[in-house]
């Protein structure tokens, strides 16, 4: 096997909700062994992205999922965040890539040649199997935090801004999952606090 030909798909999954870390996966899949079915995970349903999550971990050359936390996306910013979350992700491979096809408009800082591709998770297996992996090490992270935090429906947001959501941090509060840097949590926070 020649380790000088690996490409790497990276994506990032929970830029938009307003709790939880943002989470990212690199993956190398293995031309010889394809898996059928990939696609952007925001296309896929849940079962079918756990079904899709199995086989890439199973299948593929080499994969990582790496997170940044809440602390560190409101120091940063979710952008620049993300990009560490997915830096992460490539570092923690244990294959060395020579080229990362990145998903959206910027790729994070690695010594590996990186391009961004434009819907990338709907054109690029690779890309689409780090969504995949992306998304379901999320959602599983919030599961995790919603038998903590049952009060506030995590399980079915999975944190997004939702109707039922925001109705429940107003009428609640927030807790130290919530990302304060984002308008709707501090405006829940000044609400509370004026109240």
């Amino acid at each position: 096997m020649k380790q000088h030909g690996f490409v790497c798909g990276v994506d990032e999954a929970g830029r938009g909700p307003l709790a939880g870390p943002v989470f990212a996966a690199a993956v190398i899949l293995d031309p010889d062994n394809p898996i059928d079915g990939l696609a952007d995970s925001k296309t896929l349903n849940a079962t079918k992205r756990d079904m899709l999550s199995l086989l890439i971990r199973d299948k593929a050359l080499c994969w990582a999922v790496a997170a940044a936390s809440v602390e560190e996306i409101d120091r940063l910013n979710i952008l620049r965040a993300s990009l560490l979350a997915m830096q992460r992700a490539v570092n923690a491979l244990h294959l060395r890539p020579v080229a990362l096809l990145v998903d959206g408009l910027y790729c994070p800082e690695v010594d590996i040649p990186a391009t961004a591709v434009v819907k990338g998770d709907r054109t690029v297996a690779a890309i689409s199997a780090a969504s995949i992996l992306a998304k379901t090490s999320r959602d599983a992270e919030m599961l995790s935090l919603h038998a903590r935090f049952p009060q506030y429906g995590l399980d079915r947001h999975k944190g997004y801004p939702t109707a039922a959501h925001l109705a429940a941090i107003e009428r609640l509060g927030v807790c130290e999952i919530y990302r304060q840097s984002f308008a709707p949590v501090r405006r829940a926070i000044a609400s509370r606090r004026t109240a």
